[in-house]
C-alpha cells in the first residue's frame, strides 16, 4: 500500500486542505464502523483479549511501515514516557470494554452509549486541564446524558448491566483524549500512536501467553487481519486529518461514525434501532456538536 499514491488522489480530488481534512475524517468513521462490525462478529467466537492482541500487531506494523523508514528511533522518542504509557492502557481498556459490549449491544446502542465521551469531556475539563465550562455546556451536557438513558431505558436488569461495558468505555476514552490534549506541541502524534500500539500489543501479549489460545479458521483469520487493517488505517487518516483541520471542525463529521454504525447493525445483524435508540442517539449527537462548536468559538 503506497501512502504518497492515496494523498496525491486526495489532493486532486479535493481543492482545500479543509475539504481534504472533513474527507480524511469521514473516511475514518467508516473504517471505524467495519472495525467495530467485525468486532461484533468475531467475538462470538474468539476472546477479545486475542482479537485486541492482533490489531495491536497489525497497528505496530502499520505504523512501521509507513513511517518507520523516514521517523527511525524517533518513533520511540517520547518526552513524556510514563505519561504515554498510561495513555495507552486508557485506550487498551477502553477497547476491551467496547468490545466485550459489543457481545450484548446492538452496534448502533453501543456506539451510541460510547458517544458520551465527548460529554465526558466537558465535565472533566475544569479540574484536569483548568478551563472554563459555561452553563449552556453544562445543559448540553445534561442533555446529552438524557439522551444515553434514553436509549439505556433503565429498568431491565441485562440491558442496563451490558449497557455499563460502553459507558464506562467512553470513561476510560475520556481521560485517553484528555491526556492527548496535554500532549499537543510537546509530542509528535506518530510517536503517540505508535507507543500506544506498542503498548497494546505487549499487554494483551502477555495475557495470550498466560491463556488458552483459539486457533482462527482460514477465513476467520482473513477477518481479524481486516480488523486490525481497518482501525490502523483509521488512525493514520484521523493523524492526516488533524494536520489539516481542528478538532471542532472535525467533530460534527466524527457522528456520521454512529449513521453507519446502525446501517451496518442493519444490514449485518438485522439490528434495527427503535425509537429510543434513535432519539437517544439525536439529543446526544446534538449534544456534542454544540459543545465542539462552543469550543470551537474561543
Amino acid at each position: 500500500m503506497d501512502m504518497r499514491k492515496i494523498k496525491l488522489l486526495l489532493n486532486r480530488l479535493l481543492a482545500s486542505d479543509r475539504e481534504r481534512g472533513i474527507a480524511l475524517v469521514l473516511a475514518t468513521m467508516l473504517l471505524f464502523v467495519i472495525h467495530d462490525s467485525l468486532s461484533r462478529y468475531l467475538t462470538r467466537y474468539y476472546p477479545v483479549t486475542e482479537l485486541l492482541w492482533v490489531r495491536y500487531l497489525i497497528h505496530v506494523g502499520f505504523t512501521l511501515v509507513v513511517f518507520g523508514p523516514r521517523m527511525r528511533l524517533n518513533l520511540v522518542k517520547a518526552h513524556h514516557p510514563r505519561l504515554q504509557i498510561t495513555r495507552a492502557l486508557l485506550l487498551l481498556a477502553s477497547s476491551y470494554l467496547f468490545m466485550e459490549g459489543l457481545r450484548f449491544l446492538p452496534l448502533g446502542d453501543a456506539t451510541a452509549i460510547n458517544f458520551v465521551a465527548p460529554l465526558l469531556m466537558t465535565v472533566f475539563s475544569a479540574p484536569l486541564l483548568g478551563e472554563k465550562v459555561e452553563t449552556r455546556n453544562w445543559i448540553a451536557v445534561a442533555l446529552g446524558f438524557g439522551g444515553m438513558l434514553v436509549i439505556i431505558r433503565p429498568g431491565g436488569a441485562m440491558l442496563q448491566a451490558a449497557a455499563l461495558l460502553p459507558f464506562f468505555s467512553a470513561c476510560f476514552a475520556c481521560f485517553y483524549q484528555i491526556l492527548t490534549r496535554k500532549f499537543k506541541g510537546s509530542e509528535n502524534p506518530v510517536t503517540t500512536h505508535f507507543i500506544t500500539g506498542l503498548t497494546g500489543a505487549a499487554i494483551t501479549g502477555l495475557i495470550c501467553w498466560q491463556s488458552s489460545w483459539t486457533s482462527p479458521t482460514p477465513p476467520h483469520a482473513f477477518l481479524i487481519i481486516c480488523l486490525g487493517l481497518s482501525v490502523s488505517l483509521g488512525h493514520y487518516l484521523l493523524i492526516e486529518a488533524f494536520q489539516r483541520i481542528g478538532p471542532a471542525v472535525a467533530a460534527p463529521f466524527t457522528y456520521t461514525q454512529l449513521v453507519w454504525a446502525m446501517l451496518f447493525g442493519l444490514a449485518l445483524f438485522g439490528e434495527i434501532p427503535d425509537t429510543g435508540t434513535l432519539t437517544g442517539s439525536l439529543v446526544i449527537v446534538v449534544s456534542g456538536i454544540y459543545l465542539a462548536r462552543c469550543k470551537g468559538e474561543k
